[in-house]
């Protein structure tokens, strides 16, 4: 038996299923989420889905997410999908189901779930669910809806499908999906968007952003910088992908203060690898994209000079 079929073997002996995702998500963690949970409603109507987590506004258009009781969790299968590690996991209830699996295209080194399904080399977690169901197409039910999700889940995840992650798979993924009954381009044209603040912010980027001859570059967003654009902390994330549309950038962070008075980096690259570079700092993920976290301002010159070090040594 296959792991896909395996899932789809424990989902049938469950009446309730709660999906997670992870803090601060992307499109791809909130595509996977809720492209799965429209597949499993569509599919076993007479089962309860639920979907877990903090829900943002800036994402309504994706779905919204369900108040859940802890009684709930008593007889329940938890499926937690595109989350590295359980201190990401949203929502700590994540571990009071009866049975959990885990679905993820993050590198697997917090092993956790009953049934662990992880691929890195996928470009996401949404191809994944594609992937789930169409192996098991005979039993499962897509609607469009279940398929806009998780096209929007892939685009989020591959950049507009330029991060090396892109394969002949996803596009292939990508073009069944397309298939549906949703407009690609307005799912396009929603991720492509920036509003005024957002486009502000960005130009503080190019204008501040520090290039050290190497090829590393780095930019600090403190509560003070943000504090004139009215932006959140999870608004930044748009800005991320912009150093790398400059040609001398090899590899780039971007810290971001928290509440706390640390930094939470936001880590790229366009070849060197960097998730190393990030554990060292309590952080990982992607070869290529990472994160990780310094205490204060003052430890900033330190991960400045490993990264430097990091891009120095990928030239020779």
């Amino acid at each position: 038996m296959s792991i896909k079929e395996q899932i789809l073997t424990t989902i049938k002996q469950y009446k309730t299923i709660i999906i997670h995702r992870h803090k601060r998500p992307d499109p791809d963690a909130i595509g996977s989420q809720m492209g799965l949970a429209q597949i499993l409603k569509a599919s076993f109507p007479d089962k309860t889905i639920l979907c877990a987590g903090k829900q943002y506004d800036g994402f309504a258009w994706l779905g919204k997410t369900d108040e859940i009781s802890d009684d709930q969790y008593k007889d329940a299968l938890v499926i937690v999908v595109d989350t590295a590690n359980q201190p990401r996991v949203d929502d700590d209830r994540f571990n009071k189901g009866k049975l959990m699996i885990k679905v993820d295209h993050h590198p697997n080194d917090d092993a956790f779930g009953d049934i662990m399904w992880v691929e890195p080399e996928a470009s996401s977690t949404s191809e994944l669910i594609y992937d789930f169901f169409a192996a098991n197409r005979a039993e499962l039910t897509m609607p469009a809806e279940g398929a806009r999700l998780l096209y929007a889940g892939i685009v989020g995840d591959t950049g507009r499908f330029m991060y090396p992650s892109t394969s002949s798979h996803t596009l292939a993924v990508a073009s069944k999906l397309t298939e549906y009954d949703f407009s690609a381009s307005e799912v396009n044209k929603i991720e492509d968007e920036i509003d005024i603040p957002l486009a502000r912010l960005s130009a503080y980027v190019y204008d501040n952003l520090t290039i050290l001859d190497s090829g590393a570059a780095y930019l600090v967003l403190s509560d003070k910088v943000l504090e004139p654009f009215k932006l959140g902390d999870d608004s930044t994330s748009a800005v991320v992908p912009l150093p790398g549309k400059i040609k001398d950038v090899i590899s780039w962070a971007i810290f971001v203060q928290q509440k706390d008075g640390g930094f939470r980096i936001r880590l790229r690259s366009k070849g060197p690898s960097i998730n190393e570079l990030a554990k060292k700092y309590g952080g990982g993920g992607h070869p290529l994209a990472s994160g990780a976290v310094v205490e204060d301002e003052k430890h900033i010159d330190g991960f400045v000079k490993d990264l430097n070090e990091v891009v120095s040594n990928y030239k020779k």
